[in-house]
């Protein structure tokens, strides 16, 4: 079978390798559709949180078919449609142990949930970063249409906040510079766009918001856009901080968060969430296929990579198969 394969640091390939063989707790499957990470990249690179070996296959964004089943396996069974979690615990799929893109993989019965006949193999592979956005405003307490959210950064896990806020009920607002990822957060149900390089950005937020944000959401990792979150949010607004940055820092107003009366909150990735995820996507026939702005065959994902490393238009990028 082919399989992209992690070489060393920045060497990709790939590669004709054995079809793996399943234990009686596994499945056997054919990848369908996987999305490339900025955590991928670190990978390639050769920087992860946790420790790992080349060579590595990479994808943790994926959905896929059941091809086959091992003895103990009683939830799935051949041409079930599948999506997984990529935590299972020291180990990350598609880090710590091989991962998505090939023909065919293997994953623990455990991991698996099914994708509804009405969620494609596109929205499938987009439930993994989908589901921090939705995890986002699950810890966001009682997010309902009585508030207004403003969301910071259009970016996969920025517009995930946007599309789930959004259906349900929320007033939100999209804090992006560029403008093509503005645009998508507004198809996505955002209803206004601030510009937070503007001098003025704080004084238009606070002016479309009647005082200040209910909630707000900070998706795009930047310590100048997280210290900007306290000053756009109203009295006793939930703060989430999604994006991730590690060591860098920006001046920030603390005083806001005690005069305000402010909840703060991190979050990492979306534990426990993925059936939730799952029956939101399917009930409310989101549409998150516009996220995808790259499709590439297998057999080209080194150009993916290669397209994800040099055009930052991309938002998310996919490498499918069609193995049968």
């Amino acid at each position: 079978m082919k399989a992209l394969q992690f070489m060393s640091p920045n060497v990709l390939a790939v590669n004709d390798i054995d079809i793996p063989k399943i234990a009686p707790d596994e499945v056997l499957l054919a990848s369908r559709s996987v999305g490339i990470c900025h955590s991928d990249i670190d990978l390639l690179d050769g920087r992860y949180i946790i420790p790992f070996s080349y060579p590595i296959i990479p994808g943790h964004e994926w959905s896929a078919e059941v091809i086959e089943v091992g003895s103990s396996v009683t939830k799935f069974g051949k041409g079930d449609r599948v999506v997984g979690e990529c935590v299972i615990g020291v180990e990350h799929f598609g880090f710590s142990i091989s991962g998505a893109m090939a023909e065919y993989f293997v994953a623990k019965e455990a991991w698996l949930h099914k994708l509804p006949d009405n969620v494609s193999w596109t929205q499938g592979a987009l439930v993994e970063p989908f589901s921090c956005g939705y995890y986002a405003t699950v810890r966001a307490d009682n997010l309902d249409a009585s508030d207004t959210a403003i969301v910071f950064g259009a970016g996969p896990i920025g517009l995930g906040v946007v599309a789930a806020s959004a259906a349900k009920g929320v007033r939100v607002l999209i804090a992006e510079p560029n403008a093509e990822r503005a645009a998508i957060a507004m198809s996505l149900g955002a209803e206004g766009v601030l510009d937070p390089m503007s001098p003025d950005f704080v004084a238009h937020a606070l002016s479309a918001t009647n005082g200040g944000a209910t909630v707000v959401f900070e998706a795009s990792g930047r310590p100048e856009a997280m210290a900007l979150t306290l000053e756009v949010a109203g009295f006793q607004a939930r703060i989430v901080q999604i994006g991730i940055d590690v060591g860098k820092s920006a001046p920030a107003k603390l005083g806001l968060v005690q005069s305000k009366e402010l909840q703060i909150r991190g979050i990492i990735g979306s534990p426990g969430v993925w059936p939730q995820t799952i029956r939101f996507l399917s009930r409310t026939n989101l549409d998150l296929s516009k996220l995808v702005t790259s499709s590439f065959d297998l057999s080209d994902a080194v150009k993916a990579f290669d397209t994800v490393h040099h055009d930052r238009t991309q938002i998310k990028v996919h490498v499918t198969s069609s193995a049968k």
